[in-house]
């Protein structure tokens, strides 16, 4: 793909996402308006309406990854790695959550639980980590704590989207969550959250 191409794809992208998230029945002849662009180049570079929608959840994958990975460099505490890294990571899929709903009517939950392995796989790691420092304390094993951790961010975007929960609230509740379940006790965790998002 040429760089012109490239960045008419991105654009594309971007106003799909914004238009997404405004309506989550936007059509790709809406899409195209909105971007400034006849149909035909929205399908030159999306075949379906899905695969638009699987490319954008590519995109918050990547951008997920990316904050987990910076939330953990150089952090030694595996129960201050956890919070930062579900703090990082909320910032994002907060921004993502109405998507989250709509791709999990078009891109198979299967396929969102793909993309996010390598995620799955860092946050495992960092999750044996305290684990095996005693740090964290759990009948489960560290892939299936991180499994948990996963379905706490989307059981609590679809909270949001449901009106129970507030959106301010959500991120700091999703860390101590994850905290917890870890086996962090409770006033610790939520004092360690508090601290980080003070900081």
């Amino acid at each position: 793909m040429t760089g012109r191409a490239d960045a008419n794809r991105r654009r594309i992208m971007d106003i799909a996402l914004a238009e997404l998230l405004r309506d989550a029945d936007a059509s790709m002849d809406q899409i195209a308006r909105a971007a400034g662009v006849v149909r035909r180049t929205v399908y030159g570079h999306f075949p379906s309406r899905d695969a638009l929608i699987g490319a954008l959840v590519d995109d918050a994958a990547e951008a997920v990854a990316a904050a987990q990975a910076e939330a953990l460099r150089d952090v030694e505490d595996p129960a201050r790695a956890l919070a930062r890294s579900m703090l990082a990571v909320w910032d994002i899929a907060d921004g993502y959550r109405l998507l989250i709903s709509l791709a999990q009517r078009s891109v198979t939950v299967e396929g969102i639980h793909r993309r996010l392995e390598p995620v799955r796989r860092e946050c495992a790691a960092m999750l044996q980590q305290g684990l095996d420092a005693g740090r964290f304390v759990s009948p489960l094993p560290a892939v299936a704590l991180a499994y948990v951790r996963e379905q706490i961010l989307f059981g609590l975007m679809q909270a949001v989207n449901d009106g129970v929960l507030a959106p301010q609230d959500a991120g700091r509740s999703a860390a101590v969550t994850a905290l917890t379940a870890a086996g962090v006790p409770a006033a610790e965790s939520a004092d360690l959250v508090a601290d980080l998002l003070s900081g």
